[in-house]
């Protein structure tokens, strides 16, 4: 009886269940209401081809040989002239005329050893490099002394080429920063791309401002001129006695005899007592070889001894 009610129940699910799924409607996915993925952020710097990625590592020696020589030149004099004045005026004079310009003077005034105020000064001007030499010697023409003179030079051309390459990388950076922005619509990304090319700008106006100081500075040899009257190098005079004079008499004489002295002890010891011991050991050979040929030919007469008067007996 289980079995006989068991079946009908069975075939009746199994014809309801067919005539389901015969009713309802297929469904498919709606692929059009799914929002479109966003594309692969795509880096906005190109990248080097392996070519001239290989070439790169040259290319700084290639750039640098390729360009002139940026060599800066700088001249310290230190002169002594009649007139500190009168010479300050004419080395500022000559600067404008050579293409240069006065880059500072100061003039003040000092005492010599008589308390006589006189005027000194230092003045540092630039003029074209090519006429370094002949500023040169325009300064020093009617010096009464040149105490000292230095000149100098510095390559920069490595660090002139380094800044070119920095200042292509700023700029390229800076270019492709711009385009980007005017596709950003969303503030986030419009600010931080912003800053990004306030950054690059900012590089690029800095290596400028460095590039221009070496041009000019390569340009526009500077020279720093000190200027010392005359007057302060005259000795001190008392009621025409002068102490410095004398002192320097002094000092000479002193120099003088020590000089004689050494000079004493070095003939001394390398002629002197050597060439004395060589005429000491001579003279001894002599007396020798004399004593012996005396004592050969005049041989001394031996004494005879005198006997006792008690062995006679």
């Amino acid at each position: 009886m289980k079995r006989l009610f068991i079946l009908p129940l069975a075939v009746a699910l199994i014809l309801s269940a067919c005539a389901s799924r015969a009713s309802a409607p297929e469904q498919r996915m709606d692929w059009s209401a799914v929002p479109e993925m966003p594309a692969a952020p795509v880096n906005s710097f190109e990248s080097q081809p392996a070519g001239e990625a290989a070439s790169g590592a040259d290319g700084f020696g290639a750039q640098a040989a390729s360009i002139e020589r940026l060599v800066i030149k700088n001249a310290d004099l230190r002169i002594v002239v009649a007139d500190p004045q009168a010479k300050m005026t004419a080395i500022q004079r000559m600067a404008e005329e050579m293409g240069g310009y006065v880059v500072s003077s100061n003039i003040y005034q000092t005492y010599t050893t008589n308390h006589v105020q006189v005027p000194e000064g230092n003045i540092t001007i630039r003029v074209p490099a090519e006429k370094l030499d002949e500023a040169l010697e325009q300064i020093k023409a009617d010096a009464v002394e040149v105490q000292a003179e230095t000149v100098s030079g510095e390559d920069v051309t490595r660090d002139y080429v380094d800044l070119q390459s920095r200042l292509k990388t700023h700029e390229q950076a800076a270019d492709q920063l711009s385009e980007i922005l005017e596709q950003k619509t969303e503030s986030a990304e419009v600010i931080e791309v912003f800053n990004q090319l306030v950054y690059h700008r900012e590089q690029i106006e800095l290596i400028k401002g460095q590039m221009k100081y070496i041009e000019e500075s390569a340009a526009l040899s500077a020279i720093k001129v000190q200027i010392i009257a005359e007057e302060t190098l005259q000795p001190l005079e008392i009621g025409g006695w002068k102490p410095a004079g004398e002192a320097r008499d002094a000092l000479q004489a002193l120099i003088n005899f020590f000089q004689g002295f050494v000079t004493f002890l070095i003939w001394l010891v390398i002629l002197i007592i050597p060439a004395g011991l060589l005429i000491l050991v001579l003279l001894w050979l002599v007396w020798k070889g004399f004593r012996f040929v005396w004592r050969k030919f005049f041989p001394r007469k031996e004494k005879k001894e005198k006997v006792p008067q008690e062995a006679k007996a």
